[in-house]
């Protein structure tokens, strides 16, 4: 499994890495600290997983996601994580094409459980060879 953390706070994009390594299943996890780099990441490593925060350098998250329409490969899990947590943000971020959107103030562990779900699936499609299938209400139950 790969990840992308995109946010502009190297204390957060850290501690996220941090959880992120005590899993064997994911072997790549990359960081940009703005809008282009994470652009740029998406296109050349295509993740499986994307962090996103809403403002960075050079722009916001929506462009990033808009980027990520217009990729070939199948678009990675999306999880905002913000300290914006506004029901208008969120209403945008998800038509948008996010998956999951979280308040970093008061919402890291239900992230980290997102976190922990796909770490699991992960496993499983490795065992079995295979993607399960996932209805929309399922990817959208922690929200």
């Amino acid at each position: 499994m790969r990840v992308l953390i995109a946010d502009d706070s190297k204390i957060i994009r850290s501690r996220i890495a941090k959880i992120l390594s005590e899993y064997k299943v994911i072997d790549s996890i990359e960081e940009a600290n703005d809008v282009q780099e994470a652009i740029n990441l998406l296109h050349r490593n295509h993740p499986n997983v994307l962090i996103l925060d809403i403002e960075m350098p050079g722009g916001n998250g929506i462009e990033v996601l808009n980027a990520i329409k217009h990729d070939q490969y199948y678009p990675p899990v999306v999880i905002v994580f913000t300290n914006y947590p506004f029901p208008e943000y969120e209403k945008a971020y998800m038509t948008a094409g996010a998956d999951f959107f979280f308040d970093k103030s008061s919402e890291f562990k239900l992230m980290k459980k997102v976190i922990e779900n796909l770490v699991d699936n992960e496993i499983r499609i490795e065992a079995f060879g295979k993607q399960p299938k996932q209805s929309d209400e399922e990817r959208n139950n922690y929200n």
